[in-house]
């Protein structure tokens, strides 16, 4: 595949991102070398593997999840600087 400034230009409105000329250029030499590793990797005889889905066999072990310690409404409201009775009173940090 041939890369050309149209194709850059598109792939840059897309991400919404602008390039100056000197920019332009350096993008389509590297697009341009991706595309040539692509054919080249295109070239490999890959019959009789199978795709993978894990890169390594390793298994998480995952702990259970334990309920513990827990804090009452009322001991936790205790620490607020400012409460109602349900509640934490914290400062508006969204304006619209």
């Amino acid at each position: 595949m041939k890369i050309d400034n149209a194709l850059v230009d598109r792939l840059a409105e897309l991400s919404k991102l602008e390039f100056d000329d000197s920019t332009k250029e350096t993008m389509k030499q590297d697009l341009q070398k991706i595309f040539d590793m692509m054919d080249k990797l295109n070239e490999l005889n890959v019959d009789g593997v199978e795709p993978l889905i894990y890169m390594s066999d390793e298994v998480n072990v995952l702990r259970a999840d334990e309920v513990k310690g827990q804090v009452s409404k009322e001991d936790a409201l205790k620490n607020s600087p400012q409460h109602d009775s349900d509640f934490f009173k914290v400062p508006k940090v969204i304006k619209k």
